[in-house]
């Protein structure tokens, strides 16, 4: 295949030659060091058509050859091959290769559910130096791109649109954020031979379990057990319940979900159809998050803590970012009273932190729009645990960076529980003045004694060998067999 790097129409700043991405392309006589190379990966059904129409303006101004449609290409075998090619040429002595290697930046277009099954395939392949990310709002709520700063609007698939976005790109900053581990254990049926949720029903970023190695104790007898990651929030109750309904709408009539704006009205109308607006009425007691399970939270290392739930409680979020249900920030800012009184602080992307907060209904929602608006602020903590038992209700919905599921609970003697726990950090590409706050950032002049000690992170975790991985792709190895992560 012709590279076509010679064309007036081609960004050169941003291009990979063909050499590099198609093994069997002749070498070319590339002689130019693209500033910013990246490979873009689009979900073509995301944004109804802008999705498709963002593929066709990327390959027109790229090279067609490094971006990549989703609906056709699985993200993790496309970077293994890359970063083998890369690696290979590097050895060689290509010095082109080097130094995209060292410049590459990652671009992802879709809704939030996209953007953490990316994060997830590009933290279980242990690539030696992960390329930063950077993500194109193509969803309903877009929370990850707003938090850090590219905006919660489907943006213009036209070519003018799609060079301003990339100029950001370029002279976008490197922030770290935190990675969130999730496992899920559930008690199975007797003579149970299937999951008890079917899998195209899970989050991209949550999997059936697989052993890693001999010593893992969540692949137990008798038991269905998930795994995986989340980057921005981890929900359950009323939210999920919502989110849950206009995702299966979405499933049933796609064509109807083409627009951003009438999606979002879409959205508000199933919460007032859900019961969300009259909670009080609607909603059992019983499903009440306090009457369906149980919350541990670990705030020191080591010392789990029961966590005290006030009884209205419908909503439950585990939150990482500043941004949730299109942008809204649930912790808000703490007082300097209620931040010495509780021991409370703002919250940071990359302190170890989750900020853990409570919802009763969707007008308590609506708080959030006022300028110091939050919900209850019920814990920062390193570690989450939800244990559910014998109850009233049959199931409830939880939801993982904007991809909802139903989940059933025990009818029985049986448990099903949920922990999350941090799990190392990822590169992200923010625009200055950005929502995302660094806890090390120019912005941050306060210390705090419950900051978790994020390079120690799994150092005193029974598991260590299971926690290794989010479970969306094999580990990278480079060739050689030379593994970029130290032997275990």
């Amino acid at each position: 295949m012709t590279d076509d790097c010679g064309s007036k129409e081609v960004l050169k700043e941003y291009y990979i030659p063909d050499y590099i991405l198609i093994p069997e392309a002749e070498r070319d006589g590339v002689s130019f060091i693209p500033e910013c190379p990246l490979i873009v990966f689009i979900n073509s059904k995301s944004g109804g058509q802008l999705g498709r129409e963002l593929l066709v303006t990327y390959r027109a101004i790229l090279n067609k050859n490094q971006v990549f449609d989703l609906e056709e290409n699985a993200p993790e075998i496309v970077l293994q091959k890359l970063f083998t090619s890369l690696e290979t040429l590097k050895r060689s002595g290509d010095y082109l290769a080097g130094e995209i290697l060292k410049r590459l930046r990652i671009l992802v277009a879709g809704g939030d559910g996209t953007a953490s099954w990316l994060l997830g395939v590009i933290c279980d392949l242990k690539l030696p130096h992960p390329p930063p990310v950077a993500t194109v709002p193509l969803g309903t709520g877009n929370n990850l791109p707003y938090s850090f700063g590219w905006g919660k609007k489907n943006p213009g698939t036209d070519r003018q649109s799609v060079e301003a976005f990339l100029n950001k790109v370029k002279n976008a900053k490197e922030i770290k954020i935190d990675s969130w581990h999730i496992v899920m254990k559930m008690k199975a049926a007797t003579n149970d031979l299937c999951d008890p949720i079917a899998p195209l029903q899970l989050p991209y970023t949550l999997h059936a379990f697989k052993r890693v190695s001999q010593v893992d104790t969540h692949d137990t007898d008798g038991y269905h057990t998930f795994r995986g990651g989340f980057w921005n929030y981890f929900s359950m109750g009323m939210d999920a319940q919502v989110s849950y309904a206009f995702h299966s709408q979405r499933k049933l009539h796609p064509e109807r979900f083409r627009n951003q704006l009438a999606n979002q009205k879409t959205y508000l109308r199933l919460g007032c159809q859900q019961g969300w607006f009259c909670a009080p009425i609607s909603h059992p007691s019983s499903h009440n998050i306090a009457q369906l399970t149980k919350v541990s939270v670990m705030k020191k290392s080591g010392k789990w803590e029961d966590l005290r739930l006030p009884q209205s409680i419908r909503s439950i979020v585990c939150l990482n970012l500043p941004s949730f249900s299109g942008g809204l920030n649930p912790w808000g800012t703490p007082s300097g009273k209620k931040s010495n009184e509780r021991d409370l602080t703002p919250p940071y992307v990359d302190d170890g932190l989750l900020e853990v907060v409570g919802f009763r209904d969707g007008w308590h929602g609506l708080v959030l729009l006022s300028p110091n608006g939050h919900g209850t602020r019920l814990a920062q903590a390193h570690r989450v645990r939800f244990e559910f038992h014998k109850g009233a209700a049959k199931h409830t919905y939880m939801r993982i960076d904007g991809e909802p599921w139903k989940q059933p609970l025990p009818a029985d003697k049986g448990t099903v529980s949920i922990e999350i726990s941090h799990f190392g950090q990822v590169t992200m590409l923010a625009t200055p003045g950005c929502k995302a706050k660094s806890f090390n950032g120019p912005s941050s002049h306060l210390s705090h004694p419950n900051r978790f000690n994020t390079s120690s992170a799994i150092s005193d975790d029974e598991n260590r060998e299971e926690r290794r991985k989010f479970g969306a792709s094999d580990t990278f190895r480079l060739p050689g067999n030379i593994s970029p992560t130290r032997p275990s």
